[in-house]
């Protein structure tokens, strides 16, 4: 690709542009800028195309490419004369530039409310940042190099911390171009701004851009520029708002399993929800044919090695109709896993009224749920009251004429995903809840984290505004159009359905034996080879618990980054594994 000769001054041409837009010239006396920049950020290195004199070194700088890494060779001007010269092995991003003009941003008046936004100042805030790119399927970068690059003068690492439980919610990374390379125009760029899909404070992805931009307005320089999918709507609006302009430079990324959605172009499984296509990508990685059959029900088929078997997202035929109709009729489900030695809570009459007084004196809540059903629906918790119980039964009905009424265990809702009849994956489940900030009504709250939950799970969950809602929140002495004080906590739902608007942490490595014990032997009982066994326990470090129920198609996708779909693959198609760790190591070495 041909460039620009390196300047040695600034030409009165580019003077004039620079006053034009509100930019300063580059200072006299100034290095040179670098040829053949390259930036290492952990994940990957960016390549700054306006520093290669030619298309060939950057083409040869771009098959230097690491395993299992992203370079991106940016600022690309000509991507047609680029791409001509290796269109096997690279493609043109399909992101937009954007740049905002750091002589005329102006910083927010709002200060953030609830969270912080600070360097980098820990190991434990590189592994938080790596957690966090997990989650949003991002290319992570080992904790050891963002750690050592703390102090670094060319990259810059936010994040912003909760301040009621200090968890990093939220990153951000910054390059300093004329640090990194010698950049004449002064400009610095954004990258990774990521945010914890769980966190349940607005502001935070804007809160990081600002304080980003403002740290290299006062180093400085120019200009700040980032890049962005084309189709990240939300993302984009937020960009509009804070004054960033659309400009004309271009990324462009070598042909690697990490970009190939990228560059084949829109697929069968298109219209899949997130828990049929992580089962259908990773099929698609080991060379296992996919048929989709039915995107809308997330039915397809998997054909490999002479074996073709059905799947609607984890629930295969290799489950049984038998543990489907188990898993099917809480009642039963209960009755086989308390067979088999696994503790299940105390079960009520709905009809015997002076049964549920008394239940209620001894165990102080209830729950009330619809013996067939999924996903939460019909489902009421911490019912104190008998009036509240008779509602939640009459309610329950709707959907199923068969209701249960159980004792509430008190502790937190822990998911286990088994796979063979082995642990693969373990999650507490939370229910939704938001953080007042002074100024908006709940109602206000609960559809901007309803938006980032369904933004962050491709649609699939969300916060209702109904009866269960107002109940929640009358309980705490609250209704949708109440405004809470700045940092006030509150729960909006009891249940902790994902679906529903409910939150999941992985604690796969901190599961006490005794559950693993319980999960697997319910498993068994129920004999089901993929299951999401749900169990109430005081803590995921600890041996008491009661099982809850068994959901014979649990979601994969909620688990990330753990490996259930490859779990799921294998049990499948056992020798497609062998198959997917030779294509990967001939990956690596070419």
């Amino acid at each position: 690709m041909a460039s620009e000769p390196r300047p040695k001054r600034a030409q009165p041409h580019r003077l004039e542009r620079l006053r034009h837009e509100g930019l300063k010239p580059q200072v006299k006396g100034r290095a040179g800028m670098a040829e053949n920049a390259v930036v290492d950020c952990g994940w990957g290195r960016l390549l700054f195309a306006q520093t290669y004199p030619a298309a060939g070194p950057l083409i040869e700088a771009l098959r230097a490419e690491g395993p299992d890494r992203r370079d991106i060779a940016f600022y690309v001007r000509n991507p047609h004369v680029l791409l001509a010269q290796a269109p096997q092995e690279l493609f043109l991003d399909p992101s937009h530039t954007y740049r905002l003009n750091l002589a005329t941003y102006r910083a927010g008046r709002r200060q953030p409310r609830g969270f912080s936004v600070r360097r980098l100042a820990s190991e434990a805030d590189a592994e938080a940042i790596n957690r966090i790119y997990a989650t949003r399927k991002m290319v992570q970068a080992p904790p050891g190099f963002i750690w050592s690059r703390r102090d670094d003068r060319t990259l810059t690492y936010l994040v912003a911390e909760d301040a009621v439980t200090g968890q990093v919610i939220g990153t951000v990374t910054g390059v300093n171009h004329q640090r990194g390379f010698g950049d004449p125009e002064c400009g610095s760029s954004l990258w990774c701004l990521a945010v914890d899909p769980q966190a349940t404070l607005p502001g935070v992805g804007e809160a990081l851009v600002r304080r980003l931009s403002e740290h290299f307005k006062t180093q400085g320089l120019n200009y700040m520029d980032l890049s962005v999918m084309h189709d990240n709507d939300q993302a984009i609006a937020l960009y509009d708002k804070l004054g960033f302009r659309r400009v004309s430079f271009f990324g462009v990324k070598r042909k690697n399993p990490i970009n190939e959605a990228l560059f084949t172009g829109p697929t069968d499984n298109h219209g899949l929800n997130p828990y049929g296509r992580i089962i259908v990508d990773e099929a698609r990685r080991r060379g296992i044919h996919v048929e989709v059959i039915d995107a809308e029900g997330g039915l397809f088929r998997l054909t490999w090695g002479g074996r073709s078997i059905r799947c609607r997202e984890s629930l295969s035929e290799l489950t049984s109709a038998v543990a489907l109709s188990i898993c099917d009729d809480k009642r039963m489900t209960r009755r086989i896993v308390e067979e088999a030695g696994v503790r299940v809570p105390e079960r009520f009459d709905p009809e015997d009224e002076p049964g549920l007084t008394a239940a209620l004196e001894t165990h102080g809540q209830l729950v009330v749920k619809p013996a067939r059903g999924e996903q939460g629906k019909g489902v009421a918790v911490g019912l104190s009251n008998l009036k509240d119980v008779q509602a939640a039964i009459s309610a329950a009905r709707q959907l199923c004429p068969e209701v249960l009424v159980e004792e509430q265990v008190a502790g937190e809702d822990l998911r286990l995903v088994l796979i063979d009849y082995k642990v693969v994956a373990a999650a507490v489940r939370r229910p939704p809840r938001v953080v007042g900030d002074g100024r908006s009504t709940l109602r206000a709250l609960i559809e901007h984290q309803s938006r980032r939950r369904m933004a962050a799970t491709g649609g699939e969950s969300r916060i209702p505004l109904d009866g269960e809602t107002e109940r929640a929140l009358a309980e705490g002495g609250w209704t949708l159009d109440d405004v809470a004080p700045q940092g006030a906590e509150i729960t909006v739902r009891k249940a902790a359905n994902l679906h529903l608007g409910g939150t999941i942490h992985d604690v796969t490595e901190e599961i006490h034996p005794a559950l693993v014990r319980a999960a697997v032997a319910a498993a068994r009982a129920i004999d089901i080879p993929v299951t999401g066994i749900d169990l109430m326990v005081k803590s995921p470090r600890e041996a008491d618990y009661a099982f809850i129920e068994a959901n014979e198609r649990p979601g994969l996708a909620n688990h990330e980054p753990q490996p259930t779909a490859e779990r799921f693959l294998d049990l499948l198609f056992p020798l497609s594994a062998q198959t997917a760790a030779r294509t990967a190591l001939n990956r690596a070495d070419h």
